[in-house]
């Protein structure tokens, strides 16, 4: 799962593997360690219903995802679920959680071989 924070904008990429996690097992997780002994954990957690939601406590980032996005999230022609969550003072978090597709330019040092196939990459010539 990859993270990127941007101001007040929160992106998640996930895997085709964990994308299926989510799906079957409602969770999904991942972590970075600073220094020995600390870590912080982000991942995403689906609920029956609600709205997109961010929960942020004990070093831990959690996106929340209703089951019914998910679900339609499944499908191959959808990309992301899209939200924003209101965090006070008139103020918003913008949520971004996608399918992370292959890059179109080949790059060294990365497995890509988990990632969603990029419906931009052209297609292989046949015999």
């Amino acid at each position: 799962m990859k993270l990127r924070i941007r101001g007040n904008s929160l992106r998640l990429r996930v895997t085709r593997s964990e994308l299926t996690q989510i799906a079957e097992q409602g969770t999904a997780d991942d972590s970075i360690q600073f220094a020995p002994g600390t870590e912080w954990r982000y991942g995403i957690e689906v609920k029956p219903g609600g709205e997109v939601a961010v929960q942020f406590a004990a070093n831990s980032l959690r996106v929340i995802l209703p089951k019914a996005r998910v679900a339609h999230w499944l499908d191959d022609s959808e990309v992301a679920i899209e939200a924003e969550h209101s965090i006070g003072d008139g103020q918003t978090l913008r949520i971004l959680v996608e399918k992370d597709y292959t890059c179109l330019a080949p790059r060294t040092g990365e497995d890509d071989s988990d990632l969603f196939v990029n419906p931009q990459q052209p297609k292989e010539a046949g015999p």
